[in-house]
């Protein structure tokens, strides 16, 4: 009997097999096999999540899930069962693990958070010559690469490290820069900043503390002739 040009005969039950993790029975173009260091075969989907767990907990390098098995996963073998995100997130991993902890710094804008590689030496630093205003090459906005915070325009870094950590948003910066170009007195006690238009430089704040508007320094019947403005 002859057979039908274009009906090819096919194997109508194709062989399963069997996915050490998932313990499922899988079809044989569901399954994936390891090829460095072993020869290891799990279904794409456990190995798919078995590579999503170990890149959120920061792995450079990926092994076989199988049980102390040296083999390793490689990215290049693995793309057509990740998604392209994860593949991204994997490679910028192993490209972070080439680096020294105290050669990275990352763009300190949360919706940004690029790695970046510090071009300055150690020598360079023990100098004081030291990089500040950059511009981030992602998200292209401005930010302190000694404070690794958004610029603070108008602070010193030294001035800036020591603001409480509620002083140091951009409102308050922006408050801070118009106080010291106005000159205003602080507060030594609640930090209110205040004003004196005219008279002696004894004042009493909100807070009901008494200070000297010139130094700063808490008023008492012995302080007196003050020069400071």
């Amino acid at each position: 009997m002859e057979k039908e040009e274009g009906n090819e005969s096919t194997d109508p039950n194709p062989v399963d097999v069997f996915c050490e993790i998932c313990a499922d029975s899988k079809e044989q173009r569901e399954m994936f096999r390891i090829s460095n260091g072993c020869s290891h075969t799990f279904c794409s989907d456990c190995i798919s999540k078995h590579i999503l767990e170990k890149v959120c907990e920061n792995a450079t390098v990926i092994k076989c899930p199988g049980l102390e098995c040296v083999g390793v996963l490689e990215i290049e073998d693995c793309r057509g069962i990740v998604s392209e995100d994860l593949a991204i997130r994997w490679e910028r991993a192993r490209c972070e693990a080439m680096f020294l902890d105290s050669q990275k710094l990352y763009c300190p804008f949360k919706d940004c958070s690029e790695m970046l590689i510090k071009d300055w030496d150690n020598g360079e630093k023990d100098m004081d010559v030291k990089v500040r205003e950059c511009e981030c090459p992602c998200c292209h906005r401005l930010f302190c690469a000694d404070c690794e915070v958004p610029w603070h325009a108008g602070v010193t870094c030294e001035d800036y490290q020591a603001l409480d950590e509620d002083e140091r948003g951009r409102e308050d910066l922006m408050v801070r820069e118009l106080a010291l170009e106005n000159k205003w007195g602080r507060c030594p006690r609640c930090k209110y900043y205040v004003e004196r238009t005219q008279g002696c430089p004894h004042i009493t704040c909100r807070c009901q503390f008494q200070f000297c508007y010139g130094c700063g320094a808490t008023w008492d019947d012995k302080h007196g002739g003050c020069t400071r403005d």
